[in-house]
């Protein structure tokens, strides 16, 4: 016989019949066990590290002063420009952030006459822009880019003493004063500046007598007895040679302290009256919807905390205590110079992956700096200073991202949490939840409601390194 004649026979061989089941399957087992559940899951559940290290203060009246002393600086700020196509101009009332310019109100015709003054300047990365010792006739505004400040050091060598970003300037003084520039500007970067001679300008002081008056106020200012801080002088004498007459002095207060109003964020939870009746084992229905509602509110109670334009940590920090990096990629160096500008900073807030961008950076400089142990969790950190995660803080474009570094509580003139205990219908310190009735489609309603604010009592307790880039080196 042929092999295509065996196959053919036994193709027509009829299917042997299956051996019938011995035991219960596990499908049919299932219908009399009980399952074992989880609660319900939740994707948008961070670690929350701001509201669970920063120091909280009870608001019993909602509204928490910051009495601060009377300080003579004024300015300060970030300007703002507008764009039209290649046309680049200063907004004019933001020239208010230059303390020369500060005592003018924001609609005066001089603002508006300065800005028209002002003209392009495009530079290349690596150019100078003021030279050391070279008569100082500009103000210049940097509309884009870094410009670092380099001037001599302790030895005479080349020194970087600053570095102005985007929103910046620097040649203020030499306006009113004149003299010679005590540093050299050179660009770090591609920038766009604005730049104002000092000819115009003083054609503009004598065509303008608000703005000449504020010139004069200007100088008397930078006259006044004042700390290094700007606050003003306590007059004190020391030493024990003599009968020196003692001076008189008083401490001076802010005559318009700021108030921090406490904030809300709050909702509706709805849930049918069947549900909570009928489906409560073994998981209480309204218990799991608040639960995963009240995690959502702190969400979104850490988000404003560090974003809210009125009250939020990014845009409350003084903007002396704005930094830029040196170089692009959060630097060991450029840790230090944040922490440098404050005492006793206690935590450091950055984005997951301006973190995972300084360990990138340590690590191709052989540093290993040791992890920070807090309640049990190793953190990264530097210099005993733990960096907690925070994926509140943005990555602009997926690129650049800041570095909040903070000294925290009240005893220590630091930055501290508001919030209100003891509401009524309390449910969490500074939650709570309120039962609203029952609609005619047998729904109940419930108001979740969390109150809070972050206040900073002194300027240098919050710092922020700005225009931190995170991505990753093309090599």
């Amino acid at each position: 016989m042929s092999v295509d004649s065996a196959d053919a026979a036994i193709g027509d061989q009829p299917e042997q019949a299956q051996t019938p089941a011995q035991s219960l399957s596990t499908a049919a087992a299932r219908n009399l066990a009980t399952t074992t559940k989880t609660v319900p899951q939740m994707q948008g559940i961070s670690s929350r590290w701001l509201l669970r290290v920063l120091p909280w203060v009870n608001v019993a009246g909602g509204t928490y002063r910051v009495n601060r002393r009377l300080t003579y600086a004024v300015g300060g700020g970030r300007l703002e420009f507008s764009q039209t196509a290649d046309e680049v101009a200063v907004v004019p009332p933001t020239l208010r952030e230059i303390p020369l310019f500060a005592g003018l109100a924001a609609d005066d015709d001089a603002l508006s006459a300065l800005a028209g003054w002002f003209t392009r300047q495009d530079v290349a990365a690596g150019e100078v822009i003021a030279e050391r010792g070279q008569q100082a006739d500009q103000l210049y505004l940097v509309a884009h880019g870094r410009v670092n400040r380099i001037g001599a050091g302790a030895f005479d060598e080349d020194a970087v003493l600053g570095v102005v970003g985007d929103g910046g300037w620097f040649g203020a003084d030499a306006l009113a004063q004149g003299g010679e520039w005590d540093y050299t500007a050179v660009a770090a970067t591609a920038c766009t500046l604005l730049s104002l001679p000092r000819d115009q300008f003083q054609t503009q002081v004598d065509q303008s007598p608000a703005l000449a008056e504020q010139v004069r106020r200007f100088g008397d200012a930078a006259a006044r007895p004042s700390n290094a801080r700007g606050e003003a002088d306590i007059a004190i004498t020391s030493g024990h040679s003599g009968e020196a007459q003692l001076p008189g002095t008083f401490a001076d207060y802010e005559l318009a302290p700021r108030e921090y109003e406490l904030s809300v964020a709050q909702t509706v939870l709805r849930l049918h009256t069947r549900v909570a009746d009928l489906f409560n084992e073994p998981m209480n229905q309204l218990q799991q919807q608040l639960r995963l509602t009240i995690e959502a509110l702190r969400e979104r109670q850490e988000n404003e905390m560090v974003n809210n334009p009125e009250f939020g940590l990014l845009h409350n920090a003084d903007f002396s205590q704005r930094f830029q990096t040196h170089s692009g990629p959060p630097t060991p160096d450029d840790l230090d110079e944040l922490l440098s500008r404050r005492r006793s900073t206690r935590m450091m807030l950055a984005h997951p992956r301006t973190i995972a961008a300084f360990g990138r950076e340590c690590s191709r400089r052989g540093i290993y700096p040791p992890s920070v142990d807090v309640g049990g969790t190793a953190l990264p950190g530097w210099r005993g200073v733990p960096i907690f995660s925070c994926n509140k803080i943005p990555v602009t474009a997926g690129r650049t991202s800041s570095i909040i570094a903070m000294r925290t509580g009240e005893e220590d003139q630091g930055v501290v949490g508001l919030h209100q205990i003891g509401i009524p219908d309390e449910y969490e310190p500074g939650l709570n939840v309120r039962f609203m009735g029952i609609s005619d489609q047998a729904i109940m309603s419930y108001l979740v409601s969390t109150y809070f604010s972050v206040a900073v009592l002194v300027p240098d307790a919050l710092g922020i390194l700005e225009n931190v880039e995170v991505s990753r080196p093309f090599s």
